[in-house]
């Protein structure tokens, strides 16, 4: 019998293990669920036309038994690419000229995507397993099902396109302008002023340049101050807040298309005018005779950054750095806003906790998507995990980087976590969009997510877990009382007051100004506020005034004083520079300072050691807790303004219910907090304390819905308040707390107590090995890039480039990763 009669008959016999997707089914004909091998690997990719996921070469065993043999007619795509030739060539180095700059792409600029370099050539075949036989595609003796389900896997879009369009509606990129909702019906007030076509100056001060035309009555102001000392001297600010009058085009931006930057001081950002011609007419500015004269906002911010601001020196931009490759050098492609998460994973998976769950334990957990029938690995995040350690920690995709001949620069091509990005951001409303976001509030998602993945079993975040131990003293007793939490990163704030280079730093903006007053560019090197992070570690133990402090020794409300120590020291200490705050105004703001980080840091100095024996604690509190009245109106105003319930509470309270605006500020001024959202509970009274709780019946049903039992439900939610959204996060946090209330009661019959979480603990010595740094003026625009100590020498991972780092630059960083020295 031929072998085309072999294929026959054998197809023939798994006709009907072959299915045809309906509309909008996802099909992952784009990389394996396992691995990533995809199309353009060496063995290509085989999708299965039963289940429509990709499947490595060497996960077709894993795959065929875990659909019960159903796994057994593939679409083999064999992709192969080819570079176009005699292509104009698009620079990538610095001699590229940049028109963009972007939000979170690789480089943190936007690439040229209308060159296009290379072309595909697919060949596809059916495929059969066990037996391995194939036919070529197409191929009119095919049975006609299984040219249906082809056909359609070929049309239809790819689960990734899919999500990422799924992404893409909730997606702001940072550079669309939308109209102003005042521009149709802008009132224009007749007070005869005419503005000549040049010769500007602010009308409160002696600046010429920054200046901002409002479009209600003709003023000319000059823009904000920045946090650095430069730009205006906010006379158009002050203007908006004296008379309300919402947009204002910069002067010297207008260009006789009709293009110009127009801000909406209402709105808080640059808008589009769709009546600007109208709007300056009126004014006797003729817009078909205006020349751009001034840079726009954008390009400010570009040329700012590329010439003075940190990018160059994180990105070591004035050295030709050696390309890595290799075992553990394997970049990350972005994903259009990805850096975070590609800083975030390349940091934690140099940690041996991470190593050896994912990576070393890598097939125990793909046989684990096997042995259970209803496993997704798609949707399985301890899989994806595992996927990804082993692309970048083996040697299967550390492919060398390719010299551009044109340019003679690198050209790296790293795996893209598509798969892990859609998995890990599913379900929440920041990390499952196509915007950037902040590196830190990623990395305590992804512990949330591995609390939730690894219930009994080794969770590899232990590693970063510490105790905090927070003490309280009553200004009246003097007695103290000593609480405890968990954390896993150690916020701490910059003191600029601490600058040790102040002289340096009041010359430099001195100069600066007098730049910008004679309408020049300063072109002198930037000097930023220097800071020790001695500093940073003395105001994070500063003793702090907790008022309306219940006291148990009184019976009543008073002041105490708080200290922060450590109780525990992990094995792997990040510390998070807490650079980003609000101005007075309300505005955020990035403290552009260098902060001074040891590569040995000696943390003693916060460790805390409990009640001492010349310490009297205060007493337990007996009965209820007592009544705290809150305005239920300012609460309920706040919640309006978009804040969270407990925090509405916290406001409220510690302002003693004076009114809107005292909560409104105390929210901006705490919004940064770790605890911003926890549970309101008056100082000094225990969480949940007194009376007895009863459980909401909808509530219960529904967390033990979840796999949890009654007994657990109940806790989750006597400690949140009946609130189930939170005792949903609450369980999977507190697991170990959870399982002892279903372990056997004591020999002796007695209650069962909760088991403490449990937490390593060690010197207080630290190595500095990776940090993570930002780029940009806030979380929302930037790029993101690490550096990690690889082998005593540190390694530079910019998305997919991996080089060899020449001046790692420790004190412009965001995030810091500390190991004990054991």
């Amino acid at each position: 019998m031929s072998g085309a009669a072999d294929f026959a008959n054998e197809m023939q016999e798994n006709l009907r293990k072959v299915a045809v997707p309906i509309h909008g089914q996802k099909i992952y004909k784009d990389e394996c669920v396992y691995s990533f091998d995809n199309p353009e690997s060496k063995t290509g990719l085989y999708v299965c036309l039963h289940t429509f996921r990709g499947i490595g070469e060497e996960h077709l065993q894993r795959h065929y038994e875990r659909t019960s043999g159903k796994g057994s007619v593939y679409l083999h795509i064999k992709r192969i690419k080819k570079k176009i030739e005699n292509v104009e060539s698009t620079p990538e180095g610095p001699d590229k000229k940049i028109t963009r700059l972007a939000i979170g792409v690789e480089g943190g600029f936007f690439p040229d995507l209308n060159k296009k370099k290379f072309e595909y050539e697919d060949t596809l075949s059916i495929f059969l397993y066990p037996s391995r036989k194939s036919c070529p595609w197409p191929n009119p003796d095919l049975p006609e099902i299984v040219k249906l389900s082809v056909n359609a896997v070929l049309q239809a879009d790819s689960a990734y396109k899919l999500e990422e369009l799924e992404a893409l509606s909730n997606t702001w990129d940072g550079e669309t302008i939308f109209p102003s909702q005042y521009a149709e019906n802008l009132e224009q007030v007749e007070n005869g002023k005419k503005v000549p076509p040049t010769g500007w100056k602010c009308e409160k001060c002696d600046m010429t340049n920054n200046l901002w035309l409002n479009l209600t009555d003709g003023s000319i102001l000059c823009g904000r101050k920045y946090f650095d000392g430069s730009g205006g001297n906010d006379h158009a600010i002050e203007y908006y807040r004296e008379k309300g009058y919402p947009l204002a085009v910069k002067l010297g931006t207008i260009t006789k298309e009709g293009k110009a930057d127009v801000h909406s001081y209402k709105e808080d950002c640059l808008i589009l005018d769709p009546y600007l011609a109208k709007h300056l007419a009126h004014f006797g500015i003729n817009i078909g005779s205006m020349e751009k004269t001034e840079r726009t906002m954008a390009e400010l911010e570009l040329e700012a950054n590329q010439k003075f601001g940190e990018w160059s020196v994180v990105l070591e931009s004035g050295s030709k750095l050696k390309p890595l490759s290799g075992p553990g050098l394997v970049g990350l492609s972005n994903l259009g806003n990805s850096c975070y998460m590609n800083s975030v994973m390349q940091v934690v998976f140099t940690i041996p906790d991470f190593v050896s769950k994912f990576l070393e334990n890598r097939q125990a957990i793909y046989d684990e998507m096997a042995r259970v029938d209803t496993a997704n690995p798609v949707e399985d995040f301890n899989c994806q995990m595992a996927k990804l350690a082993e692309g970048l920690l083996t040697d299967k995709y550390a492919v060398p980087p390719v010299i551009d001949e044109t340019t003679n620069d690198a050209i790296f091509e790293g795996i893209k976590p598509q798969m892990f990005k859609n998995l890990v951001g599913k379900g929440h409303a920041d990390f499952s969009s196509k915007r950037q976001q902040d590196a830190q509030e990623f990395f305590l998602h992804i512990v949330n997510v591995l609390e939730r993945s690894n219930l009994n079993q080794v969770n590899p975040t232990d590693c970063f877990k510490f105790k905090v131990e927070d003490r309280f003293e009553c200004s009246q007793s003097h007695k103290v009382k000593y609480t405890y939490r968990t954390e896993y990163c150690l916020p701490l704030p910059i003191p600029e007051a601490a600058a040790t280079n102040k002289e340096q730093l009041a010359a430099y903006l001195a100069q600066k100004k007098a730049a910008e007053n004679a309408g020049q560019r300063y072109e002198g090197e930037v000097v930023r506020p220097h800071i020790k992070l001695d500093s940073c570690l003395e105001t994070f133990s500063q003793a702090e005034s907790i008022e309306q402090f219940y006291s148990t020794a009184i019976n009543d409300k008073t002041t105490a004083s708080k200290i922060t120590r450590l109780a525990t020291f992990p094995d792997y200490l990040m510390l998070h520079l807490k650079k980003f705050t609000l101005n007075e105004d309300w505005t955020p703001r990035k403290l552009d300072v260098a902060v001074e980080m040891p590569d040995v840091l000696d943390l003693s100095q916060i460790r805390g050691k409990g009640l001492q024996p010349n310490e009297e604690a205060l007493p337990d509190l007996e009965g209820a807790p007592p009544v705290v009245q809150l305005d239920q109106n300012i609460i309920r105003t706040l919640l309006e303004m978009g804040f969270p319930l407990e925090a509405c509470k916290k406001a409220t309270f510690f302002t003693n219910n004076q009114g809107l605006e005292p909560a409104t500020n105390w929210l901006m001024q705490h919004v940064g907090d770790s605890d911003f959202s926890d549970e309101f509970v008056p100082p000094g009274v225990t969480a949940s304390g007194g009376g007895e709780f009863v459980p909401d019946d909808e509530a219960l049903t529904m967390i033990i819905s979840l796999g949890f039992s009654r007994a657990q439900a109940v806790k989750a939610l006597k400690e949140t308040n009946n609130s189930v959204e939170r005792a949903a996060d609450w369980v999977f946090s507190h697991h170990q707390e959870l399982m002892e209330l279903d372990a056997p009661e004591a020999a002796d019959g007695g209650a069962r107590q909760p088991a403490e979480p449990h937490f390593r603990d060690g010197g207080e010595k630290y190595q500095l090995v990776a940090f993570i740094s930002h780029m940009g003026t806030s979380t929302m625009v930037g790029h993101y890039v690490c550096h990690i100590l690889k082998d005593g020498r540190w390694v530079l991972f910019n998305d997919e480039k991996v080089a060899l780092s020449e001046q790692p630059p420790k004190e412009l960083g965001y995030l810091y990763f500390y190991k004990r020295i054991n």
